[in-house]
């Protein structure tokens, strides 16, 4: 027994005596995991298969090692790795849940130069109680497609980025393409989308008309924001869009797209990623409206998917490392002109083929930069968003909507109460 001992002593010394010799320099590089919720998405997966093989190729210090998983199960990806301990040094995730990822202790906030996180838009950055968790490398928009024959025939104003409908002119429209008989829908919402499509498409409108989904002074309470006198005129007139039959209270994506694309709906609002698409079928005719001012101001959803480091990396650096490189405009391009999405910097919009100057989707662009919204900065928002879904979907079908909105508040204010308010407890 004590011999086979001595022989593999005697072996490991020997061992390490061959591999004394190795330096920095040649050392294997330290291993960065990532986790990707592009798992259904080829295009926008190898976009970002490039920008890590690129990465991985420009230095020797570190490699990204890519796991990639379908967009509806990474959620709970993230949540089993967390539990198990067991989280990748980096991982995108969707803008309004930063904030309860970091309050949860799944993120790091980032060490990336000022220089670099300066030159993104404030909907692109992922801030939560002061710091900066993730970053965007691209943008989403939404607009209200029309065509310039329409607004002609209906003897409409064409609004533009400055002057957007108000809300008196909206519901003209609407009624006048209702009452022209020439449409089965005067305008598509898109009620076939489910779940972060009611906050993001939905939530501005109640904005726009001066209430909101909490009050995000204090993030304590919903009471007068979701359910007070503004927040029930813009129920009431949601509402009207369906009872009035402007709006269909459900369809699918093909009967939206299909329609507007044959002039069987007039309006539809939509988000930039469908404008290669309205622009095939529309060609010159096709026409991006801002967003109508319901009430003092226009807005449209901030947000997209961003990148974000974990606590438990053992090589926060490197992972900075590759977001700052990552971060590079010419990454940035790869996403937005490969799959139609927003630049977040003015460098990437001057030069983006899809949203640059004088290009067909460049509104876009400039309706992200002046009406975006980030969805409230709070780590109950998960929570606020699927009860908004709830009451908004009641909403279309016909219920109260007083009642509707007092009981998503105090479903919204028993959360926060239950939970603290969300406020962890100094040490």
């Amino acid at each position: 027994m004590k011999s086979k001992w001595r022989i593999s002593l005697t072996a490991a010394v020997a061992v390490v005596g061959l591999l004394a010799p190795v330096t920095a320099a040649n050392a294997a590089p330290a291993e960065l995991v990532m986790y990707t919720h592009n798992g259904g998405n080829s295009g926008e997966y190898n976009d970002v298969l490039k920008t890590v093989n690129d990465f991985n190729k420009s230095q020797a210090k570190y490699k990204v090692v890519i796991k990639k998983f379908p967009q509806a199960s990474y959620n709970d990806a993230i949540v089993a790795s967390a539990a198990a301990n067991r989280l990748p040094c980096i991982l995108d995730i969707d803008a309004p849940v930063a904030p309860a990822w970091a309050y949860a202790g799944y993120l790091s906030p980032l060490t990336l130069p000022k220089a670099t996180t300066d030159k993104f838009q404030a909907s692109a950055k992922g801030v939560y109680d002061g710091k900066l968790y993730s970053l965007g490398l691209y943008e989403a928009a939404i607009g209200l497609y029309a065509r310039k024959s329409i607004l002609k025939d209906l003897g409409l104003r064409t609004p533009t980025v400055d002057t957007p409908w108000s809300l008196t002119e909206f519901n003209e429209a609407l009624a006048k393409a209702k009452a022209s008989g020439k449409y089965t829908w005067p305008i598509s919402m898109g009620t076939g989308w489910t779940g972060e499509w009611y906050p993001y498409g939905f939530s501005p409108l109640l904005q726009s008309f001066g209430g909101d989904l909490v009050d995000r002074k204090t993030f304590k309470t919903a009471e007068g924001f979701l359910n007070g006198p503004k927040a029930l005129a813009w129920g009431k007139w949601f509402q009207d869009l369906f009872a009035k039959g402007y709006a269909p209270k459900k369809e699918t994506g093909d009967e939206r797209d299909n329609g507007f694309a044959t002039g069987k709906i007039a309006f539809m609002w939509n988000g930039s990623w469908g404008g290669q698409s309205a622009i095939k079928a529309l060609g010159s005719d096709l026409v991006i409206l801002p967003p109508p001012a319901l009430g003092a101001k226009a807005y449209i959803g901030g947000g997209s998917w961003q990148w974000a480091v974990s606590s438990t990396c053992a090589n926060k650096a490197g992972a900075n490392a590759w977001l700052a490189f990552a971060a590079q405009t010419k990454y940035q391009l790869n996403f937005v002109d490969n799959e139609v999405l927003l630049p977040v910097t003015a460098e990437a919009a001057a030069k983006s083929k899809l949203f640059g100057p004088g290009s067909d989707l460049g509104i876009f662009a400039q309706l992200s930069s002046k009406y975006s919204l980030i969805r409230p900065a709070t780590p109950a928002y998960p929570v606020i968003a699927k009860i908004y879904e709830v009451a908004t979907t009641n909403i279309i079908n016909g219920a109260d909507v007083q009642k509707e909105l007092d009981s998503a508040v105090d479903q919204i204010n028993k959360n926060l109460k239950d939970n603290y308010y969300y406020v962890k407890a100094k040490k």
